[in-house]
């Protein structure tokens, strides 16, 4: 036993290391795994438990650095130093505690909650900093004190709160999208993050009050023979390793976000499809039929009941010709609301289906009440969203710019994006010929160039408006 001891004792600088190090890693691969434009609840929480992360990962390096520059920097600095310490270990909790609260607003909008954890920490701040800093004289005692009051009031119920909201939104709202490995991953996350409620809310350091007396580092550590902080590292690392499996929740995200959008277009291409067959095809045959039938009315004698017959027959095709006309506008431009044209582009291009992929940046010359015929409209926007759907399907860009300008009687449009540019031979599919159809219909050109990282789509139509 002496032996084990001595083992934890001798490399006790290596377990805060470890210890520190598997939470600033929590936080690092949630921060570099950042999706803020996710339209997953989840994306949003995470940063308090990125926070966490880092904030406590600081902390308990304070312990291993703090005493080795005690020896190099003034009593001052050191003072200085132990507070910002007390402050990272309260501060780390609240993130925790945080990060359950939104992750049960997300549902419940319990807003209170927040307010609650503030004044929590406020609390804390006032008694530790003010009467108990009074009260204990020796530094020490009230930095065990203070340290212990964080954890039992701020460590433990965060903790147990996050591990239940964790456990509550992945039943709620990341079970339903069929990712069963995901789940799971963020359940063991729960189920670890509430033995690590117990472990670093209970086991403080020793203090002269209940049930730090007796529940404290030292004799856990004198009974079991292992120290706290090895028992909190190894949970750590559990919560490290199943919340980066559990980050994939956004890659699938974003392969569903893609086959919907392939889904859409491959729709969008068949009703483009299907509109010109109405045209070329189905409405000249019909119009082609009235034609004769109304030759044969002219041959047949008036009054008789195969001049009426004919005449019905006129009539007929004549609604079938129109009906097939509205089903043809109704496939080849959907109607859109007769808003200015500035609100409708930007509304297409920070449409989270675009811009929770790739960064958006947009720069209009339009007037702000400019509005475009409704046909140049459709045919625009319907335009800019089958080259967003090429920039993220097969660009993998990073950004996009995106300008547009009306100078006189003419629209001037450019998308440009960062990522794999444009083969050189490429064999164009049905989404590059539809944009130069619908350019070309405008009266007006289309040209894509390859650059030397991305692409670049320019549109020049002249466009009347409507004010």
């Amino acid at each position: 036993m002496n032996f084990i001891q001595n083992f934890f004792h001798v490399n006790h600088e290596i377990i805060y290391f470890i210890y520190g190090l598997m939470f600033f890693v929590l936080g690092l691969a949630i921060a570099l795994q950042s999706r803020r434009s996710s339209r997953l609840d989840l994306a949003r929480s995470l940063t308090w438990l990125a926070a966490f992360g880092f904030l406590h990962g600081f902390n308990e390096w304070g312990d291993l650095f703090i005493p080795l520059q005690a020896e190099y920097l003034s009593p001052a600095f050191i003072l200085v130093l132990n507070y910002i310490h007390i402050i990272l270990l309260a501060g780390s909790f609240t993130c925790l505690f945080e990060f359950g609260a939104a992750l049960l607003e997300a549902g419940n909008r319990r807003k209170w909650m927040h307010i609650s954890i503030a004044a929590v920490l406020v609390a804390w701040g006032i008694f530790v900093f003010l009467p108990l800093r009074m009260w204990i004289v020796d530094f020490d005692t009230w930095m065990n004190s203070a340290a212990a009051l964080a954890r039992y009031f701020i460590g433990l119920p965060g903790g147990l709160l996050a591990a239940y909201g964790l456990r509550d939104h992945t039943l709620k709202r990341i079970a339903p999208l069929d990712v069963p490995r995901i789940v799971r991953a963020l359940q063991v996350t729960g189920i670890a993050i509430a033995i690590y409620a117990f472990a670093a809310g209970l086991i403080v350091p020793a203090v002269n009050f209940f049930p730090g007396n007796w529940l404290n580092a030292d004799s856990f550590e004198r009974y079991l023979l292992v120290p706290p902080q090895l028992i909190r590292a190894t949970i750590g690392l559990i919560i490290a390793l199943t919340t980066i499996r559990a980050l994939e929740i956004f890659d699938v995200e974003t392969s569903r976000q893609i086959e919907e959008m392939k889904r859409q277009q491959l729709v969008a291409d068949e009703r483009e499809r299907i509109a010109r067959e109405l045209h070329d095809g189905t409405i000249q045959k019909v119009y082609t039929a009235g034609l004769l039938v109304k030759s044969a009315q002219n041959l047949a004698e008036a009054e008789t009941p195969l001049a009426g017959r004919l005449a019905t027959a006129v009539g007929v095709l004549d609604d079938a010709i129109s009906d097939l006309r509205q089903n043809l506008n109704q496939l080849h431009a959907p109607p859109r609301p007769r808003q200015p044209f500035k609100i409708l582009l930007k509304k297409l291009v920070t449409d989270p289906r675009f811009s929770s992929l790739v960064s958006v940046s947009l720069d209009m010359d339009l007037p702000d009440e400019e509005t475009l015929r409704p046909e140049c409209s459709a045919h625009v926007l319907a335009i800019v969203q089958e080259a967003f759907s090429n920039i993220v399907r097969h660009a993998k860009a990073r950004s996009v710019v995106v300008t547009a300008k009306h100078p006189g009687e003419r629209l001037q449009l450019t998308i440009k994006d960062d990522g794999i540019s444009i083969p050189d031979h490429i064999i164009e599919g049905n989404g590059l010929r539809n944009m130069r159809d619908r350019a070309a219909l405008l009266h007006g050109q289309l040209l894509v160039e390859k650059l030397e990282k991305g692409t670049r789509v320019s549109l020049d139509i002249p466009c009347e408006v409507e004010r």
